[in-house]
């Protein structure tokens, strides 16, 4: 590698030279360009093959890519939930835990006692964790307030940090987690309630993009969750859900029937919920990461998801509970290991339709004149690489907006 050091000070100008091997996506597939350059100016790609700068980046001749694109992630929480990763290791299933008082609901005294500032800055180191492993934008949910005042709170939170940190976060609402204590007997009172406070509230406060449902058996019924997404959109929200984890509950249908920018998990998704998804273009976005912490051997359906024409992102679902994973090349690796995608498909399904799940695809998710300069640069030569090393992150610069802000 070159010996050369940036100017991490975000100058107006930079060039990356001597790229061994350019990868990138697009909506058609990935394409790679040897022996070039990026040049960057203001914080986005202005030329590639061409170009001058003062501030140079000497790749080594090692391969440049997009950082990825997390588009699922529940990163407001106070402290993990080992415990329950313990109690997984004796045989307990994610539902028995649940069961209980573990899950979900036993993260909401946490976050509700939590100040704001303690959750700034616990959500601030976990993107610390995320940028280092190259990726530069997630989405980012609450739901593990479950009340009016904790719910602006944790999006409160997830605005100040993507003010503050390097990172993006893409704000989504998702009040439809569970059913906090005080509404444990009364789940439709807490899906009125829902659309009638926490909603208009939430769009008073003008922070989220995105509303969210955990429809499954156990959570939030069909008819629930069609409720809290169409009561979303009314305020401008467009509607996202959690679809067909543990059992097919016709949530995938569902998606496609109010018009779901995405629908996430889908290990149990039924023939039904995949025509649903087709003919509606709602985007699949597969969680692997949650199957494997889980220690369960079904995972989504991916080839039959893609022979569909379904697009498929994936994302990492971190979070305390059900999936501690921060690192999208680890999830990368499950999915050519576990959902049997090529490596091309599932880096695509890492960057740019990442960026389309979020609707970003015009800014980010791919190396192209105008985008932002969101880039890693690599210590190896081939996309191979990125799952064949499993854990290890052979990075040594992640940029965002032209600045570097990791490097090893």
């Amino acid at each position: 590698m070159g010996n050369q050091q940036p100017n991490i000070n975000n100058p107006k100008s930079t060039i990356l030279t001597n790229i061994g091997c350019l990868v990138t996506a697009n909506a058609d597939g990935v394409e790679s360009l040897e022996n070039t350059s990026i040049l960057i100016e203001n914080g986005h790609i202005s030329a590639i093959g061409k170009g001058e700068s003062d501030n140079t980046i000497d790749c080594g001749g090692k391969m440049v890519t997009c950082g990825f694109v997390d588009s699922h992630t529940h990163p407001v929480f106070l402290n993990n939930r080992h415990e329950e990763y313990a109690m997984r290791l004796d045989g307990a299933s994610y539902e028995e835990i649940a069961a209980m008082g573990g899950g979900i609901v036993s993260s909401v005294k946490g976050v509700r006692n939590a100040s704001e500032d303690e959750l700034i800055d616990k959500v601030s180191q976990r993107m610390d964790r995320i940028i280092a492993s190259g990726t530069t934008t997630i989405e980012a949910k609450s739901g593990y307030g479950l009340d009016l005042e904790s719910e602006l709170k944790s999006l409160s939170v997830i605005n100040k940090v993507h003010e503050t940190h390097t990172i993006d976060l893409i704000p989504t609402f998702m009040g439809g987690h569970a059913f906090p204590p005080e509404f444990a007997n009364d789940h439709d009172g807490f899906v009125d309630f829902i659309c009638e406070e926490i909603l208009p509230a939430v769009s008073a406060q003008g922070i989220a993009v995105f509303n969210d449902v955990f429809c499954e058996n156990g959570y939030f019924t069909v008819a629930q969750s069609r409720r809290i997404l169409e009561a979303g959109k009314k305020y401008g929200l467009k509607p996202r859900l959690h679809a067909d984890e543990f059992s097919d509950s016709g949530a995938a249908e569902l998606a496609g029937e109010v018009g779901a920018i995405s629908a996430d998990h889908l290990m149990a998704v039924s023939a039904d919920g995949i025509k649903a998804l087709v003919e509606n273009n709602v985007i699949a976005t597969l969680l692997p990461g949650t199957t494997f912490f889980l220690g369960k051997s079904t995972y989504a359906p991916a080839r039959e998801l893609i022979n569909s024409g379904i697009t498929l992102s994936l994302a990492t679902d971190f979070n305390p509970g059900s999936c501690h994973i921060q690192s999208m090349p680890f999830i990368m690796t499950l999915a050519c290991m576990h959902l049997r995608m090529t490596i091309e498909e599932a880096f695509q399904a890492a960057t740019f339709h990442g960026a389309l799940a979020l609707e970003l695809e015009e800014k980010i998710g791919s190396i192209e004149v105008g985008k932002s300069a969101d880039l890693i640069v690599w210590d190896i030569s081939s996309l191979l690489d990125i799952p064949y090393y499993v854990s290890n992150h052979p990075i040594r610069y992640v940029m965002k907006n032209g600045e570097v802000v990791f490097k090893t």
